[in-house]
């Protein structure tokens, strides 16, 4: 007789996401510390933090650039710069395969700034389609350093869609595993299926913690850190604005 899955409740979700966020920043410490230190380096030459996520991966791009307490030497890369920035017509952005054609990576580059001292960061729960793979490959071959957000139980499982053969985590310098099972989802529900995605929630955590890394990096080097203020308090325009125009033509807000 088959075990019937525990109740899908708020009560264990919590218990589950609790348990898996504590076990992820114990298990990828090392991994944080190193991913800072690229970060730190290529700040250091001049360079910004280069953010893309493409899906629900997006969602730890917009942790990473642009936000409250976030490094303002950041740019989130995006699938619709190539409509916005680009010259591909807009139902493109309605193509639910987009992320899965290598040739649209070479394009993002294109459309966007970047320097040759950027530091790249790259999330995919998955590891394994095509925009994603060919943008690591690029990013590689340009000399770039390279962080890798990604689940490698479920990258290992899956079967790469980039013709090389190749998975996101095979091309990072830093690999940082955000826990997530396989399917994202991780408590199985009655008649097959789960429910309580993991990814969002730990990887929106390590990248918090590379950027806490990072900051107490250029603070122990007697740095003022660049960091954006909430644009809901007093004078946090102001403040933002000031450090914005440090990196004119650099950062690029994508909407």
């Amino acid at each position: 007789m088959s075990e019937t899955p525990a109740p899908a409740t708020p009560e264990a979700y919590l218990a589950l996401i609790t348990e898996t966020v504590q076990r992820v920043g114990r298990d990828q410490a090392d991994a944080v510390r190193l991913a800072a230190d690229l970060i730190t380096a290529s700040l250091n030459e001049g360079g910004v933090l280069q953010a893309f996520g493409s899906g629900h991966s997006e969602a730890l791009a917009m942790e990473l650039a642009g936000r409250a307490g976030g490094l303002v030497p950041s740019n989130r890369i995006a699938l619709r710069d190539v409509v916005l920035h680009g010259d591909r017509p807009r139902e493109t952005l309605s193509d639910p395969l987009l992320e899965r054609d290598p040739a649209v990576a070479r394009e993002l580059l294109e459309v966007n700034p970047v320097d040759p001292a950027d530091v790249f960061a790259l999330a995919s729960n998955s590891g394994i389609n095509g925009v994603v793979v060919e943008l690591a490959a690029l990013v590689k071959e340009r000399g770039h350093r390279l962080i890798a957000f990604t689940s490698t139980e479920h990258s290992s499982r899956s079967e790469p869609r980039h013709p090389s053969g190749l998975r996101l985590s095979d091309l990072a310098d830093v690999v940082l595993d955000n826990g997530a099972p396989y399917g994202d989802a991780a408590m199985p529900i009655p008649g097959g299926g789960a429910v309580g995605a993991v990814s969002s929630v730990t990887g929106a955590v390590l990248a918090q913690m590379v950027v806490a890394e990072t900051v107490g990096r250029l603070l122990a080097e007697g740095q003022k850190p660049p960091i954006y203020l909430s644009a809901n308090i007093p004078g946090g325009d102001e403040h933002n604005s000031e450090l914005e125009a440090r990196y004119a033509g650099r950062i690029r807000r994508t909407a």
